[in-house]
This record gives C-alpha cells, structure tokens and sequence, in this order.
C-alpha cells in the first residue's frame, strides 16, 4: 500500500475537531483556555406580555455595532441590550463577556453577561424609561392612604417622578442613587408592607380567577353529563319503543306517539330547571351590577327661622385666623372637595346670633366655693 508523503515540511500542523481537544499531543499551543460558544443562554428581563411571555423587538435593519453583522450575513442574528443601554449580538457577548466581567466596547462600563436582555422596543430610551420605572415602583410604592392629605401625596409623587427623570436622562446619578438609598432606609418597614399588601392582592385576584375557572369548568362538565344522560335517555326510549312494538298488540302509531310526548315532557322539564338556573344566576348578577340611584338627601323639609334678619355678611371677607390658610391658597387645594369659606363665616355668623333673644340663666351670679387648701397650699379632699 502505498504511503502518502507531506506536502512540503512546513506544514507540521494537526487537525483539531471544533470545541474538542487537538488531535495529537505533540504539538500544543499556549494553555489558553478554549471558549466554547454559548448562543443558548437564556437571558432574563425585557418587558413581559399578560401571558408571561417576552416579545422581542425585530428588524430585517438590526446590524451589530461591534461585529457590523446584519441580517444579510447572518439571518439568526439576535440583538441584546445590556446594562448601559448598548446593542450587541450574542456572538460578540460570548467572546466579550464569557471568560468575566469586561468593559463595554462602546462606553467602557463594566459589563457582565448575564446583565444583557431581549430588546422589547425599537428605541432603546424608551427600554431604559421602562426599566427604571419597574425599578423606581418597587422601592417608591406609597399609597394615597400613607399621607394625611392630598398635597403630601402630590408632593411624593413629584419628588418619584424627578428622580425618575434624573435616571432615565443620566443627571445627577450619584446624588439620585443616595436619595434613593436614604428613601429606602427611613422608609424599609413601609415599603416591605406595600409590598406584602400587593401580593396579598395579587394572590386575591389570582384565587379569584382560578375558581370563575373552576366554575366555568363545573358547568362545562355539568353540561357534558346533562348531554350524555340525554342521549341514555333517547336510546332507552328507543329500545323501549322497539320491545313494545314487539310485544303489543296496540297501534304502532299511538305507541309510538305515547312515547313521544313522554319524551316531550320530561324535556320540558329539564329545559324550565335550567331556564330556571340561568335565570335566578342572570338575576343576581343583575342585582350585584345595577347601580344604586344616589337620592340627595335634604335634612331640613319644612319651614324654620334662619335669622337672616339679624346679620348680613360681609361681601369683602373676614381676616379672621382660621381661615387664613384657606384665604392665602391661591392653587384651590384646600377648596378641592367644594369649601367655601363664605359658608363657615356664614355659619359661624348664625350661631353667633341664634341665642340673642333668649334671656340669661338664672344662678350664674352665685359663686362656686373655693376649695380649702391647707398651709402648703395642697387641696383638703374632703371625706366621704
């Protein structure tokens, strides 16, 4: 058998199998470690459908800044955003990012793989606004029922969306990152109640859906047994039939129209029992869904002396002190809910003036005695 000679003494290389080791140990290269590719990963985040699922942004226009690959070269081409908000292929994540922590070839932020996720929207600002408010939300997650007023709770509102704002547009990172940090220690108790209230409710709604399922399903198998038993039903009718022609000497025609109207009847009975189900849930469900007529209600139906007669108001106010706070509010806030200072000058006006025509008690002029206190000045109890 013939042997077949080198092509030349230079070519002393051997055959290496891809993601395996070198054929022959003669000659080996430097202990570099071999990275194997790892296009399977299963990234995490991106923005979730009600059905759980990640809808991935896709266009036949999506090239790699690192690499330059497109759609053209390679049509399984699949862009992941990472921390900093950068594009890149899965390629060039495993070859940056595999061996550990790397900086980003774009902005030079430290990066690491695991960071990166499916692309949801066509404008990566839109992906960072939505990832710092799911972020933003866990932490700032107060409730109107936390504040004692209305303003107090516009004020929190606007204080979460300025550092939303300061994040999503890169502005005073660093101060923003402590305001948050100083929120979350003062505010740790608070926020973990919120938190607990919203998977209690989440876990609510969740139970409640599974039994409107549970129900739904009671009365599909209720409506299979009701089908099966009515066609028990009709082949019983028909064996019943077919033994009586056999065995009577009456008229076909009456047996069988006998049999009929039996049938007839007992499916009218069935029908009015469910028609009378449905309507009896239809009714309740009617009830729970109409709406209350709210009647206002009038205290006063007859007639009664309001002295107006005895007092008029001053069109240009009064600077009284309880109502300077009211006076002063020039945003309405504290006139929101439909107060008018007018009404409780009028008001106090009324009672001030109600009693005027009542002649004084009688005794008042006698004086109360002064308890006896002896020579330290303390208070002699008297006995019982």
């Amino acid at each position: 058998m013939a042997t077949r000679t080198k092509v030349g003494g230079w070519l002393q290389g051997k055959t290496v199998r891809k993601g395996g080791a070198l054929a022959s140990a003669t000659h080996t290269r430097s202990s570099t470690p071999q990275v194997q590719s790892t296009s399977t990963t299963v990234f995490g985040g991106g923005v979730k459908d009600a059905s759980g699922r990640t809808t991935e942004y896709f266009s036949m226009d999506d090239q790699c800044p690192v690499c330059k690959s497109d759609r053209y070269l390679n049509p399984k081409l699949r862009l992941l955003v990472s921390s900093c908000y950068h594009k890149m292929c899965e390629s060039c994540i495993d070859r940056l990012f595999t061996l550990g922590p790397a900086p980003c070839p774009i902005c030079n932020k430290v990066l690491r793989k695991l960071a990166f996720t499916p692309q949801t929207f066509e404008d990566l600002t839109v992906e960072k606004e939505v990832a710092v408010r799911r972020r933003i939300a866990k932490e700032f997650n107060k409730q109107r029922g936390d504040f004692p007023d209305l303003r107090s709770y516009n004020d929190y509102l606007e204080e979460v969306e300025d550092i939303t704002f300061n994040l999503i547009n890169d502005i005073d990172v660093a101060k923003t990152e402590a305001r948050i940090a100083a929120y979350r220690a003062e505010n740790a108790a608070l926020i973990e109640l919120n938190i607990q209230r919203e998977e209690a409710y989440a876990r609510d709604l969740k139970e409640q859906e599974e039994a409107e399922k549970r129900e739904r399903e009671q009365r599909a198998a209720q409506l299979r047994r009701e089908e099966e038993e009515e066609r028990e039903e009709r082949e019983k009718e028909k064996r019943e039939i077919i033994d009586k022609l056999e065995t009577s000497d009456k008229s076909a025609a009456r047996l069988i129209a006998k049999s009929r109207a039996n049938a007839a009847k007992r499916s009218s009975a069935r029908a009015a029992s469910a028609t009378a189900i449905q309507s009896n849930a239809k009714l309740l469900r009617t009830r729970a869904a109409v709406d209350v007529p709210d009647v206002p209600h009038i205290p006063l139906q007859d007639n009664w002396y309001s002295y107006d007669d005895k007092y008029q108001l001053n069109p240009r106010g009064y600077n009284d002190f309880f109502s300077e706070a009211v006076r002063k509010d020039r945003e309405g806030i504290m006139r929101g809910g439909g107060y008018m200072v007018e009404e409780a000058w009028d008001r106090a006006l009324r009672c001030a003036v109600a009693a005027l025509d009542l002649q004084p008690l009688v005794g008042l002029d006698v004086p109360a005695p002064w308890p006896q206190t002896d020579s330290s000045g303390d208070v002699i109890m008297a006995a019982v």
